[in-house]
């Protein structure tokens, strides 16, 4: 069994391309051209330069030794927090950007949760002269202010999504109206592997430099061309499939995601998809989907604004399904004592999202020959109000 995107864009029942004829031109341009603009030297080159010199590749995969010595294991820890901008979204917008501006976009919208991804937009816009549109949702404008700010002083202008819950889901649907009304002049770059095909295998691709370089990090330093063991934070799911992708077909590689449990798994306040989900169609993707016997999507609810999503990618939804990744629901206060944990313990502290991850340490036994590479997604900066009001500091 292969876990990539076949030719339909399904991964295995998951995925494909559910849209509104309006779109059609725009998503078959993309689908027709991503693949062979992606496989251009000259797209590589440029791609690959901007990587390394404006985004600052290949990130440290560092050992964390008291984190390793607590939980009796060989923790290693994939810093994306050490991209520029401060989170692994930067991978997926430098390529998008480059892309747009090879089908001749000139102008660019697109949607943001914790506003990791609307400020890496930003960022690549500003280099890139053109346009930014950022839709965000009214309740994670006010709970991330300091991302918002950054996108504002990069040029962008921040629209904010007043329906449904006001978060990431509501601002998805506002970044897609507008691409429906303004098809022919924009890029809609969509931060994670959800959405049409080719989306989910596009953002994918941009993310795999993530478990590239592990593989090469982890020969240099352990001698070994694997990790036992891959963890990350699961909303949409990009920081996940890239740490990942190159590990999808080894089954040697055991992956673990963790989801947003929130206030608990049957208190209704919470985005565990997996465990709450069942197949329907978001965002112009099948996927796992958070929805009542009627087929409306339920709100979600997480701490972190990167994670209250009702859905994942068709990707995760697939290696759910096959029992390829295990899924581990972990609630707000399990995430919030596991981000000040590593705070503590090793000097970093990491976006709440990300903290998501470390929790897995509570929850399961690793041997200590065991090597485990938790993906650290992003910086915890942007949720110091956050951590501040819990934890009354």
């Amino acid at each position: 069994m292969t876990y990539n995107v076949d030719k339909r864009g399904y991964y295995g029942e998951f995925g494909g391309a559910y849209i509104p004829e309006m779109l059609y031109p725009n998503i078959e341009n993309l689908r027709q051209n991503y693949l062979s603009i992606l496989s251009d030297n000259q797209f590589k080159n440029e791609y690959n330069q901007l990587l390394k010199n404006y985004v600052g590749r290949p990130t440290p995969l560092y050992f964390a030794k008291r984190l390793s010595k607590k939980y009796k294991t060989k923790i290693y820890l994939k810093r994306e927090d050490l991209c520029h901008t401060g989170a692994h979204k930067i991978n997926n917008t430098v390529g998008q950007i480059l892309l747009a501006k090879r089908l001749g976009k000139t102008k660019i919208i697109a949607e943001t949760g914790a506003g990791q991804h609307g400020v890496a937009t930003a960022t690549v816009c500003a280099l890139s002269g053109l346009e930014c549109t950022i839709y965000m949702g009214e309740l994670d404008i006010k709970r991330q202010a300091p991302n918002v700010a950054r996108m504002k002083m990069l040029g962008a202008e921040v629209i904010p999504a007043k329906s449904g819950s006001r978060t990431l889901k509501d601002a998805t649907n506002e970044a897609m109206r507008h691409w429906i009304n303004n098809p022919q002049e924009t890029h809609y770059i969509i931060g994670s592997v959800v959405g049409p095909h080719p989306y989910p295998d596009m953002v994918a691709r941009f993310q795999a430099v993530i478990s590239d370089e592990i593989k090469i990090q982890l020969k240099d330093l352990e001698k070994v061309k694997h990790p036992n063991y891959v963890i990350a934070c699961v909303g949409g799911g990009s920081n996940a499939a890239g740490a990942y992708y190159h590990f999808l077909d080894n089954l040697d590689v055991n992956l673990i995601a963790t989801e947003a449990a929130g206030k608990g798994i049957k208190s209704g306040e919470s985005a565990a998809t997996t465990i709450l989900g069942k197949a329907g169609i978001i965002h112009g993707s099948k996927t796992l989907l958070m929805q009542n016997n009627d087929g409306q999507i339920t709100e979600p609810y997480s701490i972190s604004a990167g994670l209250d999503y009702p859905g994942l990618g068709p990707l995760h939804s697939h290696l759910h399904n096959t029992k390829r990744a295990e899924f581990i629901a972990v609630s707000d206060s399990e995430a919030m004592s596991s981000g000040l944990e590593l705070s503590k313990l090793e000097g970093i502290i990491p976006a709440i999202e990300t903290a998501h991850a470390f929790a897995v340490f509570k929850k399961r036994k690793f041997k200590a020959s065991d090597i485990v590479v938790v993906c650290l997604s992003g910086r915890g900066d942007k949720d110091l109000d956050t951590y501040i009001n819990y934890f009354e500091l």
